[in-house]
């Protein structure tokens, strides 16, 4: 294959393989964590949300929802991907089910806590991640209020898994924070190393 048809194909198909096995992975990771279920109070909690977090802080918000959209689409075509499935249903039905509304939120606040958090401190990712959290509640209460009466929403949509993702999201948080200092002390000890009149470009 000449050099000008690879370059037309990677100006056609902008990925780059390690982007596909990012995706690929993070769709893995996904799963995984729809499926663990570690005791909490009041319910017991899945770590979705947290993974979520952790792609946008981590990833930026292109390959975040690149991976959301992937693992949505994996779900819908039958893929038994989510939280609970296939037990309580599976593919496209279970994703305009009462839980819906909370898959949609998750890849909307990928986007949205990716964009916020980029270039800030401890207290920026952290108002995006809790800017995130309020899409997700915003659009899953109001995809499960065609299923719930309104009088049961909150009680039932929101208060038992508020402190569980307020949680995790400080674990994201702090996670993010000390790999931000290791990257930092990195990059001080290399420019400690340079010797002295050596210009670094």
């Amino acid at each position: 294959m000449s050099k000008s048809a690879v370059q037309r194909i990677a100006h056609n198909f902008p990925i780059s393989l390690r982007s596909f096995a990012i995706v690929i992975g993070g769709v893995a990771l996904m799963t995984l964590s729809a499926k663990i279920q570690i005791p909490f109070w009041p319910v017991p909690m899945n770590l979705q949300t947290m993974a979520v977090m952790a792609f946008a802080i981590g990833l930026g918000p292109r390959l975040a929802v690149s991976i959301l959209a992937t693992y949505l689409a994996a779900g819908a075509c039958c893929l038994p991907v989510f939280a609970g499935s296939p037990e309580r249903g599976i593919g496209f039905a279970y994703l305009i089910g009462p839980t819906g509304g909370y898959l949609l939120g998750m890849a909307i606040a990928s986007w949205a806590v990716g964009v916020l958090a980029a270039g800030r401190n401890l207290t920026g990712r952290v108002g995006a991640m809790l800017t995130g959290l309020a899409v997700v509640y915003g659009v899953g209460l109001a995809w499960l209020a065609v299923y719930i009466p309104f009088d049961r929403l909150i009680a039932e949509g929101a208060v038992p898994f508020v402190l569980g993702d307020l949680t995790k999201t400080g674990i994201v948080a702090a996670g993010a924070s000390l790999i931000s200092g290791f990257h930092r002390a990195r990059a001080s000890k290399k420019m400690d190393d340079v010797p002295p009149g050596r210009i670094v470009h």
